[in-house]
Parts: C-alpha cells; sequence; structure tokens
C-alpha cells in the first residue's frame, strides 16, 4: 500500500487563547513538510489556518487551500499558499478536502473545526471511506468532543464502535508519528458523498 501523501487538516480560524494551540499548528506545518507530506486545508490566512500554513510554507512544504467563494469576499483567504481552490459552498469544501487527501488531522478549533471532524467521521461511520481520522489532543482540547461522543454511546444513540472510527493522539509528534505508518486505504469515495 502506498504511504500518506496528503492530509487534510481541520483547525481553528482564531487563534484560541492558548499559546499551546498555535504551537502545535505550527509544528504540525514544519512535521508535514519534513514528511513530504502535502496540506489540504481550509484556505484561511487567519487563525490557526493561517499560522500552520505559514509555518509550512516557510519550510518549502506544499500547501493547497480550499475556500468557498463568500469567505474569499471576505478576504480570509490565503494569498501565498501554493494553490488556493475555490469552493462553491461550505459542503462543496468539505468534499473537494475529501477527494484531495489520503486522511484527515483534526487541531483545536471552534465549531466549524467540530463540524468538520465529526462530518468525516460520520461519513467513515457510513463506510463512504476507509481514510484515517487523527484527533490531535493539545492541552485537552480534544477531552470535551470525546466526552459528547461517550455520552451519546452511553445513551445509546451510537455504538461503542463509534469509537474505533478514528484515534485521539496526544500532540502533534504522536500524529506525525502515526502517519508514517499509515497508509492509503483503499474503498469509499467522493461520488458517494
Amino acid at each position: 500500500m502506498p504511504r500518506i501523501r496528503s492530509v487534510a487538516v481541520f483547525c481553528g480560524s482564531q487563534r484560541g487563547n492558548d499559546p499551546a494551540f498555535a504551537e502545535a499548528a505550527q509544528a504540525l506545518g514544519r512535521g508535514l513538510t519534513e514528511a513530504g507530506i502535502r496540506l489540504v486545508y481550509g484556505g484561511g490566512r487567519v487563525g490557526l489556518m493561517g499560522v500552520m500554513a505559514d509555518a509550512m510554507l516557510a519550510a518549502g512544504g506544499e500547501v493547497v487551500g480550499v475556500i468557498p467563494d463568500f469567505l474569499m469576499r471576505r478576504e480570509v483567504g490565503h494569498p501565498g499558499v501554493t494553490e488556493l481552490l475555490n469552493a462553491h459552498s461550505m459542503h462543496g469544501r468539505k468534499q473537494r478536502m475529501f477527494e484531495l487527501s489520503d486522511a484527515f488531522v483534526s487541531l483545536p478549533g471552534g465549531i466549524g473545526t467540530l463540524d468538520e471532524t465529526i462530518e468525516i467521521i460520520t461519513w467513515r461511520q457510513l463506510d463512504l471511506h476507509h481514510k484515517p481520522v487523527l484527533l490531535c489532543d493539545v492541552a485537552g482540547s480534544v477531552q470535551p468532543l470525546l466526552a459528547t461522543i461517550d455520552a451519546a454511546i452511553a445513551r445509546g444513540f451510537a455504538s461503542p464502535q463509534t469509537r474505533a472510527l478514528f484515534e485521539v493522539l496526544d500532540g502533534v509528534p504522536a500524529v506525525l508519528g502515526r502517519l508514517r505508518h499509515l497508509s492509503v486505504q483503499p474503498g469509499g469515495g467522493a461520488e458517494r458523498l
């Protein structure tokens, strides 16, 4: 099986209130570059998205942004990325990011990051793909999401197997290490989304 060559990263359009969040975004950008992995992300120049893209570009990495038209009009698109693709909607953005990626990493973020993370896990649950989904826990950032998923399991709204649809890794070094050991998974495709 071929190794992971392209990773979609979901992360905040804000920097958050803990310096560890921006440090993690920078470390992931540098680490993906060193691993020869292309970054696919939401295309923003702001928040953790901008921090990560800037770190990757400074290290000589390949960065592909996917951004909806209306966000480009708000001038939040990153003008310096390797390639900036336009999407007509938020769903179109997620679908295009899915098509361009072999795996997914979720960093800290807000409602949009949670939406992207839950949707990609849901698509995996529905057997629409078999791509790895890695949740990077930075200073406890993943714990509220895990608590929500565990509550759904405890109340009978989700199967205990839901926890097998993603991996939780403690920090960026663990994520980068895991990516080195993963390979591209066949099955599932954008035509089914």
